[in-house]
């Protein structure tokens, strides 16, 4: 998102929601950070409309974000400095290659060397309708 406002949280929550729909899954919850845009009044509505518990992380506490602090750290790794992009700008309309590959393809340790996607145990006409 082009910022950290409650507008641009706001439309992430709602592009997630919607993308996690299309793969027939019912999001319930969703964790945040205690920034700003999250404690916003624009924040709590979206979640109320579309149904979701919202919960915090506590501030200072970096075990309660493990997931997502260990996805950055692999994002800024095999991402954002994995090469040297010409210009920001390049470097952005590679994260929705890199991001597929990351949830499609790429093996995960955690997950028995499977790629997230196989968590949602689609079947196989299913994951090729869905596959991009």
């Amino acid at each position: 998102m082009k910022s950290e406002r409650q507008s641009c949280a706001v439309a992430f929550l709602k592009a997630a929601i919607a993308y996690y729909s299309s793969l027939g899954i019912k999001v319930e919850r969703v964790m945040t950070d205690n920034g700003s845009c999250y404690k916003s009044f624009a924040f709590r509505k979206a979640c109320k409309r579309l149904g979701l518990k919202h919960i915090r992380t506590k501030p200072y506490t970096p075990k309660t974000n493990g997931k997502a602090e260990r996805f950055i750290q692999t994002s800024l790794r095999e991402w954002a400095y994995a090469r040297a992009y010409n210009t920001s700008k390049e470097r952005a309309a590679e994260l929705p290659r890199w991001l597929h590959r990351y949830n499609w393809h790429r093996p995960h340790g955690s997950i028995g060397s499977m790629p997230p996607i196989s968590r949602l145990a689609l079947t196989r006409n299913n994951l090729l309708r869905l596959h991009i």
